[in-house]
């Protein structure tokens, strides 16, 4: 799995979110995507790694403007009884 955090401006409530993570959903084949317009960041979820050119004109026909993207790998952590 591969996380993505994405700095958007222009993000100033609810609905902002709703409007980022449904354009990526249409987009891009994501296990899971929230944003917060506190933060100004989006996270997504996907199984292999999101091109950054396409993610920044997705969000950007929303009318918000991407500021940076971080890609990194990422692993489910969980409470285990049975991990040692």
């Amino acid at each position: 799995m591969i996380r993505t955090v994405l700095q958007v401006q222009g993000m100033a409530c609810g609905m902002c979110e709703a409007h980022v993570n449904d354009a990526v959903r249409r987009a891009f084949p994501v296990k899971k995507v929230t944003s917060s317009h506190r933060k100004g960041e989006t996270e997504i979820l996907s199984e292999a790694p999101l091109e950054e050119a396409r993610l920044r004109e997705v969000i950007g026909a929303t009318g918000y403007t991407v500021s940076s993207v971080r890609q990194e790998p990422w692993e489910r952590k969980g409470f285990s009884l049975f991990r040692r």
